[in-house]
Order: structure tokens, then C-alpha cells, then sequence
């Protein structure tokens, strides 16, 4: 069966099934997404717009092959016509954001209006928002000692980075992106060599990758200021500034090499503080044996907790994904 017969069919039978069920029966919207992980995301976004009237229900593309990822998505329910206002599609928004209708997968998220993402990279780029990770540390280790500026590092991160990201979306516009790859990206964006009483090398090694990269890239390509320079002032019209370049990396780099790293070493300095003060507070070995084991066993895993970590929802990003989720109830419904 071809890809926009199946689009139909599909739209036409959450259409039918609604108009079956009773009037006073609530509405159902089903969304798809991308990944497991981006079931619990999106109900997390979509729980807000339930009420007596409609609900939503998040599912994977795909139930018979298990089939995942945004391509699978896009290909299965947006071919030919819109999906319709009982299916919709959640996804990451990746480069497609960034590169505004430069390839036809980027129109297809960027125009459709039964079609979502996340303005920032990827759901991982929202869960390690900076301004949210002390809160992280805390549900780790049951510490709230701040001995870390994560807003302030990731500030310093993002601005060595910017020049650097530019090149990479004016690269991804116009084709030339085998030149630098968002794989190439992110071997410079790894800080490396993180230590939490001195971070300053971690960036000062980010900035140096970063200049010698952009001398190859100018001589690769030395006619390309004026559009570089155009690049520039189109992303900050979209609101990505040289301070939020994190939040437009590929997710999992960030989540994985960047900020699971850095939230390792400052959560094992603040268990050993804990822990410090445990020993030395306690009166007897019995005391302190109970309280250790007591503490430990309320210790959690940096990663598991960093997945559901929701302090995002401050983000300017998030509120505009909320705003296209309202935006469309009021027009569908």
C-alpha cells in the first residue's frame, strides 16, 4: 500500500472513530514520535491540553515492525496530504529548525501544520538545560551545595562554540556539508579534561579546536564571509543566541560526552562531601554505618535522573513548543 494511501486511510480512520464515540466522549488526538524516549517527552508536552473534552495518545510510527526515528515518521504519515487534526507528529527538530526549508524534510516540519518539534536540537538538548542541572545534582546526591556554575560554564561553552556553528548550518544550506559534518562538530564540541575547581581549560581547549577549525574552513571556502555573515544574523533571528549554542547540538553528544561527564565529577564531590559529614557527625561506628547505608541507598543514577529531569520547562524553547501545541487546538478544534 503506497505512503500517501496509508496517510489517508490513516487520518480518515481517527477521524471516523471520533465521530462514532458518543458527543460527550472525549476527543482523541494521536501523536507520534520518534523513540521511547520521546513517548514520555511529548505526554509530558501534551498532558497540559488535556481536559474533558479531549485526550491525547502517544505512540511509536509503527506497532507492526516497530519501525523508529524522525524519517520513519515523516515518511509513513506526511506523504502526500496533511496528516489531519486527529494525527499529528512530534519530533526532534535536529538541523531541519536551523537550516529553514533548506531540504524538503526541513519544509515538511517547518510548514506542516499538523507537525511538531522542539526548537531546540532534540528532547536530550532540553533535558540537559543548563539552568535546571544543580536541581539534577541534587536529586542525585541529596546535596544542594552549588560548587558548580552550570549556567556560566555552558554560557562560556556556547560562545566558543558559536562561531564554529555557524559555519556548520551555512554548510548544511548550501550543501557543502561533507566538508564539516555534525560528526566533525562534535569531536571539537567535547571539552575534554573537565575538572570542577579549574573548568577554564575545558573551554580554552574548545576555543583553540574551534579557531583551528574555522582557519581550514576559510581557506576551503574564502569567498564565503558575506553569506557566513548572513548565516549569522539568520540564526539570531531565530532566537539562538552565543550563549544557547548548546541547546542546538546534536542532543546526544551533548547528553553523553558533554554534560553526563560534567555532572559525574561534580555529583561524586558532593556525595564525598555528604559523606564527609556523615563521618564526622556521627557518635559511634553503629550511627555511622546506618547513616551511610541510609544515605547510599537514596543515592540515584545520574543519567536515569538527567532523563527525567523537566526543569526545562522554563525554557524559552519549551514555552514555544507549547505555543504551536495551543496555537493548534485552537484552529483544529
Amino acid at each position: 500500500m503506497g505512503s500517501r494511501l496509508k496517510d489517508n486511510l490513516n487520518s480518515r480512520y481517527f477521524e471516523a472513530a471520533n465521530s462514532l464515540t458518543s458527543k460527550k466522549a472525549r476527543h482523541r488526538i494521536v501523536a507520534y514520535v520518534e523513540s521511547y524516549d520521546d513517548i514520555y517527552f511529548w505526554r509530558t508536552v501534551l498532558s497540559e491540553f488535556e481536559d474533558d473534552k479531549r485526550y491525547f495518545e502517544v505512540m511509536l510510527p509503527s506497532k507492526a515492525n516497530l519501525t523508529r526515528g524522525k524519517k520513519s515518521v515523516l515518511m509513513n504519515f506526511l506523504e502526500g496530504e496533511p496528516l489531519g487534526r486527529d494525527m499529528i507528529a512530534c519530533v526532534d527538530a535536529d538541523y531541519d529548525y536551523v537550516i529553514q526549508g533548506h531540504t524538503a524534510q526541513s519544509r515538511k516540519v517547518l510548514e506542516s501544520p499538523y507537525v511538531f518539534h522542539t526548537y531546540v536540537y532534540a528532547i536530550e538538548n532540553f533535558q540537559c538545560y543548563a539552568p535546571s542541572l544543580h536541581n539534577v545534582c541534587v536529586s542525585v546526591t541529596l546535596n544542594d551545595h552549588r560548587i558548580f556554575d552550570f549556567r556560566g560554564y555552558f554560557q562560556q561553552f556556547s560562545e566558543a562554540l558559536f562561531p564554529l556553528f555557524v559555519w556548520s548550518v551555512m554548510l548544511y544550506r548550501n550543501g557543502n556539508y561533507p566538508k564539516f559534518s555534525i560528526t566533525d562538530f562534535n569531536r571539537i564540541a567535547d571539552p575534554g579534561g573537565f575538572n570542577v575547581q579549574t573548568p577554564e581549560p575545558s573551554i580554552a581547549n574548545v576555543r583553540r579546536k574551534v579557531h583551528t577549525k574555522i582557519n581550514d574552513l576559510q581557506r576551503q571556502f574564502p569567498d564565503a564571509k558575506e553569506e557566513y555573515l548572513a548565516t549569522k544574523e539568520d540564526i539570531k533571528a531565530l532566537g539562538i543566541t552565543p550563549q544557547t549554542t548548546y541547546l542546538y547540538i546534536q542532543g546526544h553528544h551533548l547528553f553523553d560526552t558533554v554534560v553526563s561527564p560534567i555532572l559525574s565529577k561534580v555529583c561524586n564531590l558532593l556525595r564525598q562531601e555528604r559523606q564527609n559529614e556523615i563521618y564526622h557527625a556521627s557518635a559511634h561506628k553503629t550511627q555511622k554505618r546506618n547513616e551511610m547505608s541510609c544515605y547510599e541507598n537514596s543515592l540515584q543514577d545520574i543519567k536515569v535522573m538527567l532523563k527525567k529531569n523537566s526543569g526545562y520547562m522554563v525554557s524559552e524553547q519549551f514555552r514555544r513548543v507549547q505555543e504551536d501545541i495551543r496555537n493548534y487546538l485552537d484552529v483544529s478544534l
